[in-house]
């Protein structure tokens, strides 16, 4: 049989895939998410804690409570990645 015929024959064509919507904020990196300043009572607080931790988890705690971050979730969540 000849192509055009229509008999039935000829080929399909594949159906196009959906296009994939990329989310507007990704939840790892946001944009304008800017630090707040500590206050002097976490500051304090991160002064008397730092007498039993190393610079890195100190570190760590501190960018963590400047992003909104409690001192105890801080503290709980970098024992985890950071250790003492």
């Amino acid at each position: 049989m000849a192509y055009g015929s229509g008999s039935g024959d000829t080929m399909m064509k594949p159906k196009p895939k959906a296009k994939m919507m990329k989310p507007k904020t990704s939840s790892k990196k946001m944009t304008g998410n800017k630090l707040k300043k500590l206050t002097e009572a976490q500051k304090n607080k991160l002064k008397k804690h730092g007498v039993h931790h190393t610079k890195k988890h100190m570190m760590m705690m501190r960018m963590m409570m400047m992003k909104g971050v409690s001192f105890s979730e801080a503290h709980k969540q970098t024992q985890k990645k950071v250790g003492k």
